[in-house]
């Protein structure tokens, strides 16, 4: 199987699981964590998670650094 396949196999398989356990994810606070920047005017808001991107992206990598070995 070539490693495209592979890899979308795999990352709809993480937005499904992702997507039945968001109930239990919200709970544990991701996108609350101090670090993410929200802005709040009248009429107007924004919302960039920041901290919640930088520790993400620290898990993924250590998963798949432990995949590709």
């Amino acid at each position: 199987m070539p490693p495209v396949q592979k890899f979308l196999i795999f990352a709809g398989a993480a937005l499904l699981i992702a997507g039945i356990l968001w109930p239990v994810l919200s709970k544990l606070g991701l996108g609350r964590l101090p670090g993410d920047i929200a802005i709040e005017r009248e009429g107007f808001s924004f919302y960039f998670p920041l901290t919640t991107m930088i520790l993400l992206s620290i898990v993924l990598t250590a998963i798949f650094r432990l995949l590709g070995k």
